[in-house]
């Protein structure tokens, strides 16, 4: 006998909360701690007064700007949502009463692994973004000695800071600053010093009692509409996806280093738990095979000018308005932007956000895998 539609419907009820209840048994953590860049900023940067972020920034899902370099959600704001956790707070917003009790998010836009310079777009240096976290957390833990339950409702307890995961998301600035001033071979060179800053970085916050990290490693950034404008006018340097070789040249030996360094800090420190997350090779998937993902532009960018082949324009930012060669042009967002991949021609939509997220969560691109625990793939929408 053919299944009715009420049987499916509780079949599909059974097999959601199944993958709901495993992921939540993989992924349970007490809170959350971030540092990154704008893949990742859910409103540091903007919160500094550095920056400002204006329509249509936020039009998808949260209706106004969010703070976050995209239409809507980010990787992490899905990733979390899929833990059954709270969108991050950015550690510098002061108004509005945040919430730090499951987590705080310490990204910035524009940050780099190295420290910052002054033509840094952000000044927010990984360093400096884990001094932040050890200044956050010798206060968070001052304030909660000194008035008992008073903060107990914002605030994470101290046994959080062992049991928390510490996600990081960052590097993609540091190689693709670098290109601007240096040779390929010059941005290879440099790779290493990158990452001993890096493995730094992770050595004090595992000082400070961190213990669970995600290493998300850098995507694919020949793809982006700002690095093909800039450094793809000569064909023969792209790739046939219509990529800049170059950078992702750069961006794979970035990778190949990083993995290396997440492997050898795990077997150093056995206490910790490591996961590289391969963020390259599923961005990478998503560019070239667009259309079965249901994407209609995979290098193409939704909020820009100039149209096809890349509808972007250093000159003019997504939502900004200026006067060129005597006219008047705003940068518009596009009709769909479930149907682009890439945003402003920097970051990505919040639908490819979306795909990438999930791809995550089925645990067949991180190291060590977990998708022979976790048969999450899809997100299943009623």
């Amino acid at each position: 006998m053919a299944p009715t539609v009420n049987n499916l419907s509780v079949v599909l009820f059974i097999f959601i909360s199944f993958l709901s209840s495993t992921l939540s048994l993989i992924l349970k953590y007490p809170a959350i701690v971030n540092f990154g860049d704008s893949n990742s900023d859910t409103g540091n940067l903007i919160s500094a007064g550095i920056e400002s972020v204006n329509p249509p920034y936020g039009q998808t899902y949260f209706k106004l700007p969010s703070g976050r370099y995209c239409d809507g959600r980010l990787i992490v704001d899905f990733l979390l949502d899929a833990m059954d956790m709270p969108f991050l707070n950015p550690y510098l917003d002061s108004l509005g009463l945040p919430n730090f009790k499951k987590g705080c998010n310490f990204a910035a836009a524009g940050s780099t692994i190295l420290p910052a310079n002054p033509t840094s777009v952000s000044p927010f240096s990984f360093d400096l973004q884990i001094s932040q976290f050890i200044r956050f957390k010798s206060r968070a833990l001052e304030l909660l000695a000194k008035t008992g339950r008073r903060y107990e409702k914002y605030l994470p307890p101290s046994d959080y800071y062992a049991k928390g995961l510490y996600l990081i998301d960052i590097g993609q600035n540091d190689i693709a600053g670098a290109f601007y001033s240096k040779t390929l071979d010059q941005v290879l060179a440099s790779v290493p010093s990158t990452l001993e800053t890096f493995e730094a970085g992770l050595k004090r916050l595992y000082k400070e009692g961190a213990r669970n990290f995600w290493i998300h490693n850098t995507g694919p950034l020949g793809c982006l509409a700002q690095n093909i404008a800039k450094f793809g006018t000569d064909s023969t340097k792209l790739d046939e996806f219509g990529c800049v070789s170059s950078h992702n040249q750069a961006a794979k030996l970035f990778n190949l280093q990083l993995h290396a360094l997440s492997n050898k800090f795990q077997a150093q420190l056995p206490d910790s738990n490591v996961t590289y997350i391969d963020i390259f090779s599923i961005k990478s998937n998503l560019i070239a095979n667009y259309s079965q993902y249901g994407f209609e532009n995979p290098i193409m960018v939704c909020c820009g000018i100039g149209g096809a082949p890349l509808n972007y324009d250093s000159r003019i930012s997504c939502g900004q308005t200026e006067v060129l060669d005597g006219t008047t042009i705003t940068a518009k967002a596009c009709n769909d932007s479930s149907e682009y991949i890439i945003w402003d021609g920097i970051h990505y939509t919040e639908a490819a956000n979306h795909f990438v997220s999930d791809q995550i969560l089925t645990g067949k691109y991180s190291d060590p895998a977990f998708s022979d625990q976790m048969p999450f793939l899809l997100s299943i929408k009623l």
